[in-house]
């Protein structure tokens, strides 16, 4: 007893573990699934909210607001997708580790993980504040655009930093399988972000009105307060950091390692908004109304897309825990399942879609012709949204077992392969329709190749383990 009085810290560290970890290798497959992706999902019903408020909001300016900020969005979720590369990296590294029953790995990785993605974005920060005029030019904003998005973009890039601190923490406790927290923490954000947005937008109770560089303080600012709380919380509470004064070479094999995933990751994830910027440029062409509708349907979008993102979300961890344990059969089940959802889900989306669309895009603008633009998209896109929810998963179950590579093949062939040639084929001859007739048939195309990759990854290694046990 009074060695637990003098070392209490291991004894509140076993608690902890209890507490903090779920064990993903045991248990029935689909309930792990359900429980770890519906906190996750009100969580990214949090993140998207931060986007489609600012969008909102927005709106309420004028056709011009909007516009500017649908020339933003592409690199928005650029650095939002290198954040996910790093989230992805740091999910695979910890998620094994758990598996392999060894959370004094698991801390150092979470530990290392947050410093370096602090670091990286604060120096892509830095550039991009420097580079906001050759970027949207470049993209097509217009002279009388670009102001604002130099209001809007010079104080959303400090957020970048801010944002890649947080999530990394909160996936590091996915990793573990807690997505609860995660959940709970994202959503305390957008309430905090849906607050200011209109203080800040608009200039109540006495707050000077800075219309778009208010919406992005509000984010900058919603997202300062959770970043400072989460750390501490995590530190103090959870316990969950190792120390940050580690040894170089200690560092820098964590980071190799992380780096292993989430450098191929960060390239998967970021295929899409490349894709999306080239695509912006050419719609650019047919009008500023066209580029503001398309930047609505792709802001409604994520939204009806929460339930993909949070599947592909726990894909990782629990590919990852399991693979890590040798639970092969358990993946190949959790594959099915992911599918059977992903094709339930898509279905209804597509019919609810078709009929909801008009009155979406009605939140977002009065102008009939984004409307129009932003209806076209959403009932056609809708058709194939079974489609990229398993090319999600796949994607984060190839990085869960610790091999990207699959991941950024199947992301570059649906954006660069199959999407782009076709995009400017069917341009030529449909119009603006054609462009996102040609996502939709990239979208079905490539998750149906998804879907029989993975498995087929899975089941070389059953094969592999198995002759390895012969010898």
């Amino acid at each position: 007893m009074s060695y637990f009085c003098q070392n209490g810290t291991l004894l509140h560290s076993i608690v902890e573990l209890l507490v903090l970890t779920r064990d993903l290798t045991q248990g029935n497959v689909s309930t792990h699934l359900r429980q770890q992706a519906t906190p996750m999902a009100f969580g990214l019903v949090a993140i998207i909210s931060f986007d489609a408020v600012d969008m909102f909001f927005v709106s309420q300016l004028g056709d011009m607001p909007l516009a500017a900020l649908a020339f933003c969005f592409p690199v928005l979720w650029l650095l939002i997708s290198v954040i996910i590369g790093f989230e992805a990296g740091a999910v695979s590294v910890i998620s094994r580790a758990i598996g392999r029953g060894n959370e004094q790995l698991a801390r150092r990785q979470t530990t290392d993980t947050v410093m370096l993605a602090g670091l990286v974005m604060v120096a892509i920060m830095i550039v991009g504040l420097f580079t906001i005029d050759p970027v949207f030019r470049g993209l097509g904003a217009t002279d009388e655009i670009m102001p604002l998005v130099h209001d809007y973009m010079s104080i959303w890039y400090w957020s970048v930093p801010v944002n890649a601190v947080c999530w990394i923490c909160l996936a590091s406790m996915r990793a573990r399988g807690n997505s609860m927290l995660e959940g709970k923490i994202i959503t305390l954000a957008a309430v905090v972000n849906v607050i200011l947005d209109p203080i800040m937008i608009f200039g109540l109770f006495g707050f000077p009105r800075l219309e778009m560089a208010g919406a992005a303080l509000a984010t900058l600012t919603s997202n300062l307060i959770v970043m400072v709380g989460t750390l501490s919380y995590l530190h103090f509470k959870l316990r969950v950091f190792a120390t940050p004064f580690a040894k170089l070479s200690v560092m820098l094999q964590s980071w190799l390692e992380m780096l292993r995933i989430g450098g191929p990751a960060m390239l998967t994830n970021t295929v899409v908004p490349i894709a999306n910027g080239i695509v912006v440029a050419i719609i650019a062409g047919f009008g500023v109304t066209a580029v503001a509708g398309f930047g609505v349907g792709i802001r409604i979008e994520p939204l009806v897309l929460i339930p993909f993102y949070a599947m592909s979300a726990v894909a990782s961890p629990f590919m990852g825990q399991n693979f890590a344990a040798g639970k092969l059969n358990r993946m190949l089940h959790a594959r099915r399942v992911i599918a059977k959802f992903c094709l339930v889900y898509g279905l209804l989306l597509t019919v609810v879609l078709y009929v909801l669309a008009p009155y979406l895009a009605s939140l977002f603008s009065d102008t009939a012709e984004i409307q129009e633009v932003a209806v076209t998209y959403l009932r056609i896109m809708a058709v194939s949204y079974a489609g990229y929810g398993m090319v999600m998963s796949a994607c984060a179950g190839f990085n869960g077992m610790g091999f990207p590579l699959p991941g950024v093949a199947v992301s570059v062939c649906r954006a660069l392969i199959v999407f782009l040639p076709l995009a400017l084929l069917l341009k030529w001859w449909l119009g603006l329709n054609g462009l996102f007739i040609a996502g939709a048939t990239a979208n079905i195309i490539i998750g149906l190749g998804a879907y029989i990759w993975l498995g087929r990854y899975i089941r070389g290694h059953r094969c592999e383990e198995a002759h390895q046990q012969l010898y």
